[in-house]
Order: C-alpha cells, then structure tokens, then sequence
C-alpha cells in the first residue's frame, strides 16, 4: 500500500481530500469538518507536463487523469471477523487522439519524467491504431471547466473510522440476528471506495474530485429443525450508496437483523407459488434491477451500435435511425430519466472523465424511447437525429474509467423512473389490487445480450388477495419481454415512495471495468405478468 507520504517523497502530486461541492448533505453532530478542495499544485505540474508532452509528441487532443483509488472492507460471519482488506492504488493515465485514433498508456512514475514518457507511449500506439481505424473520432464540443472541484454528499469519510468499529458494528448485527429462532448462520459485510479524481485536457479543462461510496451487506439463513429445508434474506439488504460512514449508522443494522432474520425465518413455511398470471408489484429494492439490466444497458449507444458485443453486449433498441423518437419502449406513464446529479446516487458526480459536466435527460418520455446514453466521442453519431429534433449535439457526460490505470469509455449514468403525480406508495398499490404478487429485493436473474428477454426473481415474494397480502411464497420469478412489460406498466408510487436501489460493482468492456450506478424508482405495478414457480422439478 503506497501511503500519501510515500507518494510525496517520490514526487508524486498530493492528491488529498477535496472541496466543497453543490448539494452537500448536512455534516452528522460532531463530525469533523471535511478538509478544503483543491488542485494541488505538484499534481497540476505533472498534469501539463503529460498534455504539452502528447502535443509535442503529435497529439490533436489529450487528457490526463492522476488519481488515488481506496478500497476497504471488512467481513464477518457470525461470532468472527473473516476478512479485512485494504487496497491502496496511485498512478495517471493519458489518453490522446491521432489523426482521428485513440492512444493510452499508464503509470505509476509520478514525476514528469515518467508521465512525460507515459504521453508519448499513449501517442504510439493511437498512431499502430490508424490501421484498425473503421471510423474518425470526433469529440462533440464541451466548454472548459477550468479549476473546478466537486465532493460527493458524504460527511464522514469511512476511511477515517477505525476497523474495529467497523467489525464491532457488524458482530453487534450478527448477534442480534441470531436471537431469531431457526437462523443459524449469518453473514455480514461493508465496504467502502474512495476516489480522488484530478482531471485535465487540452481544451483547458482542469478539475478534482473527491468521492465516496459505502455499502452494508447481510445474509441470514434459516435452517428447518428437521434441517430439510433453509431459506435466506439478504445479503443485499442495503441498497449502496454514494455517502459515508453518516450512512452506515442510518442504516441502524443492529435493529433491523431481527427484522430481516424473521422475514428469513418466516419464508420457511412459505408455500409455493402457483404459476400463471398475476399483477406483479415490485418494490424499488427489486424494480431498480429490473431497469438496470432491461433499460439502462439497451439503451448504451455503444451497444447499440454494435461495438460492445462480446460482453452480453448489443441492444434491441436499435439500430438508431429507426427507434429513436418512435419506439413504444413502454406504457405512457412511463418517464425515465438519466442524470448524474442526484445526491447519494452511486453514478452522481461533477465532471465525467472526459471533463463535461453532466446533463439530465429523457432516455424514454411519455412512453416513448427518445435518447441514448452518449460520452463526447459518440454524440456526433447522433447528429442527423438531434438536427431533426433541435437538440444539439452534446455528449451527456456519460464517460467513466475504473481507475488511474483504465482507458474512459461509455458507463451509464443513474438511469431512473420517474415517480407518478399521485402521492401514494407501496400500501395503496397494494390495496388497489386484487390479484398479484409483490416482490422486494434482488435475486437471480438472466437476460439476453440483447436485452428482450428476461426472467428475475426476488429475495421476498408475497401473495396478494383482494388488496391484502396474505402470506409470502417461495421459487416465484416473472418472465418478460422487455416493450411488452413496459407496457404493462399501470400504477406508480409519488414521490415519497422514491428510492435509489443500486449496484456497487458493474461490469462491461473487454478487458473489464465495473462501475456503481443508482436507479431511482417508486414501488410500481405491472399488469397480468407472468410469474413462475423456479422450484419445480422437470
């Protein structure tokens, strides 16, 4: 692990904790203040050394990102902490455009020597690239955001929270769960990222970033007395977030074991269901999943384009010229929103990593698939499209890279359903239906690379009758088609019942990069879906 002293005394730029961003979160009573935000003047040198290097080397356009990248975790099973793991991570990447080709190296020499001969190895290879070339690259217009800093909405850095706390919280949870009869193993977890982002290019951008993502696991397991049977609730029973420690404690873990070990207890006795058609209600903790794999990725316009199509790639809402601003992707009451903004969102951030601040944007409005997702290099892909409409032809900040040592591509913002006009939430949709089946929290899952057909499942199935729920049940999963679900979209929940679900680890690209993305959504209803038993044998 490479500590911030040992990168000063090696040359190296300080990338140490950043500024005040818009739409901070209140600090939690008595934590410290976060210290200021600022681009760090040895870090700033190296930087213009890397772009004036590619410029020198032949380079049309440049960036550069020196970052530190922090991982932590701490995971326990019952009475014992098994694992503590600590990653430490500091380098810069520069990645550049020759005659229309992309070049990329990286390194872990933090001197302008070292990221001045990284430059000219990045502009090396985008020239061996040109005999690959199938399209120019052209980047759509973005201003200069010059001297810029942004924090994630966290107010108690996790990596200032000692690991023995961090076990002793998780052994207090695991305790408390196996006070509940039946539950015999528990498993628990928390893990925290920390990026601390410097960012600048030739069009005169320059900005840090500071940001912070937290996430609480738990799996408890019932076991039968006859032990022929078990059943578990979890382990994603948080939904992770952009936030910090202040997170971690909302989240009251201590308290609600008991109440997530005797809903697990409680499924047990379930009975199965009985497959056929059902009106399907889904709670943000389950339909978040639902719109990740079934209308974020189908609408990445690198998929559909067909250039990520190894990796359960490609898209059915395509090609572009005859689904945009005509595809009927759903019902009408169906809104769905990418961003980069929300506060706690797990994709939220200032400036994306090709230095354009982020927009918000209708993927599908009213019903109707109308946008993709776009970086700098693909909106131009758009442009007859976006004349035709009156749009212009912007990137919506949608370019992302793992770490200091990965090239930035195409990620998803969060993508997320817009609530309904009517306050009501998860109790009324119940109460409305007569027949159904109501679903919280992700399980198993399968979907096609094209994103058209689906079968997902839930950690908590409950059956409905006569607007009551009279009991859960157990190996229910609904299978879709992905415009003929949508379509049956009839009910949603106001804006109260508006939740971030999320994934802490998404993965794409050859070789592979994960992200974290948020899906907001409220609890919503689908009409005569069909649910199946998974239980059954053949």
């Amino acid at each position: 692990m490479t500590s911030r002293r040992d990168f000063l005394a090696t040359g190296g730029a300080a990338l140490g904790a950043l500024a005040v961003g818009p739409r901070l979160l209140e600090a939690m009573p008595g934590a410290p203040a976060l210290p200021a935000l600022y681009t760090d003047a040895a870090t700033r040198e190296l930087m213009m050394e890397a772009l004036d290097a590619a410029k020198r080397a032949g380079a049309t356009w440049a960036d550069v990102r020196i970052s530190r990248n922090r991982n932590n975790s701490v995971q326990a099973r019952e009475k014992q902490v098994t694992d503590v793991v600590d990653t430490d991570t500091m380098g810069c990447g520069v990645r550049v455009l020759v005659d229309g080709c992309w070049g990329f190296a990286a390194t872990q020499e933090l001197s302008k020597a070292g990221v001045g001969s990284t430059a000219q190895e990045a502009v090396a290879i985008a020239k061996a690239n040109r005999i690959a070339r199938d399209r120019r690259v052209e980047l759509a217009p973005a201003p200069a955001q010059v001297d810029k800093t942004w924090r994630s909405a966290y107010t108690v850095d996790p990596f200032t929270i000692a690991v023995e706390e961090k076990a002793d919280l998780l052994l207090r949870a695991n305790a408390a769960a196996l006070t509940v009869p039946t539950v015999r193993f528990v498993n628990s977890g928390l893990s925290f990222v920390k990026e601390e982002r410097n960012y600048a290019n030739t069009d005169g951008t320059v900005t840090t970033q500071d940001y912070v993502r937290s996430w609480v696991t738990m799996s408890c397991t019932a076991v039968s007395p006859d032990r022929t049977g078990s059943a578990v609730r979890g382990p994603e029973v948080v939904q992770p977030a952009g936030r910090g420690w202040e997170y971690v404690l909302e989240a009251d873990i201590v308290n609600n074991a008991k109440v997530w070990a005797g809903e697990a207890a409680e499924k047990l006795t379930a009975k199965a269901v009985e497959p056929g058609r059902y009106d399907l209600i889904l709670h943000p903790s389950q339909l978040f999943l639902t719109i990740h794999e079934s209308v974020a990725h189908a609408t990445e316009l690198d998929r559909a384009m067909g250039y990520e199509a190894n990796y359960a790639g490609t898209s059915f809402v395509a090609p572009p010229e005859k689904v945009l601003g005509s595809l009927k992707f759903g019902s009408p009451i169906m809104q769905v929103i990418g961003n980069r903004s929300e506060p706690g969102a797990l994709a939220t951030i200032g400036y994306d990593d090709d230095g354009v601040v982020p927009d918000e944007f209708h993927i599908i409005k009213d019903g109707i698939f109308v946008d993709y997702q776009t970086n700098r290099e693909q909106a131009p892909w758009l442009r007859e499209y976006y004349a035709k409409t009156g749009k212009p032809v912007r990137s919506h900040g949608c370019s992302y890279a793992q770490s200091w040592a990965d090239v930035a591509f195409l990620r998803m913002p969060n993508v997320s359903l817009q609530p309904g006009p009517k306050d009501i939430g998860w109790d009324d949709l119940i109460a409305a239906t007569d027949k159904g089946i109501a679903m919280i929290g992700r399980a198993s899952y399968s979907i096609d690379q094209q994103r058209y057909n689906a079968q997902f499942g839930a950690q908590l199935c409950y059956e409905i009758r006569k607007g009551k729920i009279v009991g859960q049940v157990k190996d229910a999963a609904y299978q879709m088609r992905t415009p003929d679900f949508w379509n049956t979209l009839d009910m949603l929940g106001g804006q109260k019942s508006y939740m971030h679900g999320g994934t802490f680890n998404d993965g794409k690209g050859q070789p592979g990069q994960s992200n974290a993305v948020s899906h907001g959504c409220p609890p919503a209803r689908f009409k005569n879906a069909n649910i199946i038993n998974t239980g059954r044998a053949l």
